[in-house]
């Protein structure tokens, strides 16, 4: 009589990850997420440019509408500073609410003119500017209808663009 062996096989069945197949799929998330992230706070800083930009053009605007009412003249006032606790030149323009920077209210705005700088309806130029974040540099608004950006900041009335 013979013994005859069971033709019995053990199968392992391989039900889930390993250890290196998760590793490998976490370490791609991460980097997808590092990337994002930049990307993300890039935008940011555009998003906030493009703010300062629209805020410059509602003060240009403004500033427009002034003269129209004080026979082309605009606001005399000397590297003037606007900003949440600056709101001189608002006030010049009967502005109700004062636009300042989207980031931190406590950085300003800069308004320069001719004319002697005592606020009177004095001024015959004028130069708007501000910081920009994404970029180095400022963007500039002059009475002279030109916008653009300025590696300096204005020291006169002067358009410097």
């Amino acid at each position: 009589m013979s013994l005859k062996i069971s033709n019995f096989k053990f199968q392992i069945s391989n039900f889930g990850f390993t250890l290196i197949e998760l590793l490998v799929v976490i370490s791609i998330i991460g980097i997808l997420a590092a990337l994002s992230l930049v990307s993300f706070t890039g935008s940011q800083k555009q998003a906030r440019d493009t703010q300062r930009k629209s805020d410059l053009k509602q003060y240009q605007t403004a500033l427009e509408g002034y003269a129209n009412k004080s026979n082309g003249f605009y606001p005399s006032r000397s590297n003037l500073t606007i900003s949440s606790t600056s709101t001189t030149l608002c006030t010049d323009l009967g502005l109700t609410g004062c636009p300042v920077d989207p980031k931190d209210p406590t950085l300003a705005y800069k308004y320069w003119s001719d004319g002697g700088g005592t606020g009177s309806a004095t001024g015959t130029l004028y130069v708007l500017w501000a910081t920009l974040e994404n970029t180095t540099g400022y963007w500039v608004v002059c009475s002279s209808g030109k916008v653009g950006s300025s590696a300096s900041a204005p020291s006169s009335s002067a358009c410097p663009i």
